[in-house]
């Protein structure tokens, strides 16, 4: 007499019979027979490939537009990472910090090449179109299903810890984590590479700006775990933004 466990019908009198009509399905063609744990394990498996192909297409797009952007991008990821496991933050929200570090730039497809590379100071009617590169990030990543934390992490990495940051003047704590970890080493990272209309700043120099904006554009808890990390991969940083160790020195 057939025995319901679990929802399911299962014929414990006859368990070769059952493995038997398993075997004749599979050899006429039809889709193997796998447990729904192991299903459920394939599915997730997918999503996670699907993430990661999504990042990296996302990050093949900013090397096109800025083939610094790629490197720069690799390295806040690493950086961003390491402050926020410093902060004691776990899984999911390091791994939304780590896509915002690496697409924390995605805007800027949006941004004309000719403000971009311009090897002058911005007009302030460039500044402003410029300065809407976060929006730009937000509303492509936010339509992705699963980036939707991630994009708000990027809406928000030019706000200032004092609220005089854009697009939405939040201060303190209203700003995301993660934005807050991702605007200080995005800002160092900045300094120390060189630009079409600048050569990057030394290291004590860029250590110094950071230090001085502690408290009012940058959260002083995020600068305070950085800037030791910062000065520990001084050789890889400058070697990788294209300022040699001596000028650093």
């Amino acid at each position: 007499m057939p025995n319901r466990t679990g929802g399911a019908f299962f014929t414990s009198q006859r368990p070769l019979e059952a493995s038997a009509l398993r075997s004749s399905a599979m050899a006429k063609g039809s889709t193997p027979w796998c447990s729904p744990v192991v299903r459920v394990k394939q599915i997730e498996e997918q999503l996670v490939t699907l993430r990661t192909s999504l990042i990296c297409a996302f990050n093949q797009l900013l090397d096109l537009k800025d083939l610094n952007t790629g490197v720069h991008s690799t390295r806040l990821a690493e950086w961003a990472i390491h402050v926020a496991s410093e902060l004691g933050l776990e899984e999911p929200a390091l791994a939304d910090i780590e896509v915002s570090a690496l697409l924390h730039d995605i805007g800027k497809v949006g941004i004309p090449d000719a403000i971009l590379n311009k090897p002058a100071r911005l007009t302030p009617e460039e500044y402003e179109l410029m300065k809407k590169h976060p929006e730009y990030g937000w509303a492509v990543l936010h339509q992705v299903p699963g980036f939707q934390q991630a994009s708000l992490l990027i809406l928000h990495h030019h706000e200032s810890y004092d609220g005089k940051g854009y697009p939405g003047g939040l201060r303190g704590d209203e700003i995301p984590i993660g934005s807050r970890i991702v605007s200080v080493i995005d800002a160092f990272d900045a300094m120390v590479s060189s630009r079409p209309y600048r050569t990057g700043l030394p290291l004590e120099e860029a250590v110094r700006r950071l230090t001085e904006a502690s408290g009012t554009q940058f959260d002083p808890s995020v600068v305070k775990i950085f800037l030791p990390l910062a000065e520990a991969e001084m050789p890889s940083v400058f070697a990788a933004a294209g300022t040699s160790i001596s000028a650093a020195l």
